[in-house]
């Protein structure tokens, strides 16, 4: 008999222990055993939850993105990508943390939300879930960028643009690029409903 998606469970956890530990991150090693019984272990990166945020300007028939750039050191560059982060707390409401991180980033608020979804973040070696919110009808503000973000620079592009840029390495974060998936997916099947309940 099929499975649901997220029912089978096909490796079981022996023994676990933190590695590893700051202010962002923990880091643990699990000797675990797969369902055939062969036993290894697994290391995983647990981080509390985070969100990114779609900051979506309409101004006549044009429609405006605006983007954070900044150094991320893992990789050595700088890139362009939606405003995203976390509070370092486990017990966060993500309305409130989306919130937050647009007016901390880029000093925008938003009049109107939408919850496109949530999705985990590297799966394949870190625990985090991302909740992705669409903001619009946005107002300017002041913003506050936490140290670590000494260099971070806000851009508005248009969307034109924007899709260039995910496709000449402008942009490579892949949290910015599935939750523009998820919001042109989301775009498309409100069109749809909207049409057929017109016609």
């Amino acid at each position: 008999m099929a499975r649901a998606v997220g029912e089978w469970v096909s490796i079981r956890t022996i023994s676990s222990r933190e590695v590893y530990r700051n202010r962002w991150t923990s880091v643990r090693e699990d000797v675990i055993e797969r369902s055939n019984g062969q036993r290894g272990i697994y290391g995983v990166m647990d981080k509390d939850p985070a969100c990114i945020v779609i900051p979506l300007e309409r101004i006549g028939a044009g429609e405006f993105l605006y983007l954070i750039e900044q150094f991320r050191y893992t990789v050595q560059g700088t890139y362009a990508e939606f405003p995203q982060g976390g509070w370092e707390r486990a017990d966060v409401v993500p309305e409130e943390l989306a919130a937050g991180e647009l007016r901390e980033e880029t000093g925008l608020s938003a009049d109107r939300w939408t919850r496109l979804g949530s999705n985990w973040i590297a799966y394949g070696a870190m625990r985090q879930m991302h909740h992705v919110f669409l903001a619009e009808e946005l107002h300017h503000g002041k913003s506050n960028p936490e140290p670590e973000e000494h260099d971070l620079v806000v851009r508005r592009v248009s969307v034109a643009e924007f899709e260039e840029m995910l496709l000449d390495g402008r942009v490579m974060d892949n949290c910015t690029m599935a939750a523009w998936a998820m919001y042109r997916v989301w775009k498309d099947q409100r069109m749809r409903r909207q049409a057929s309940a017109s016609g």
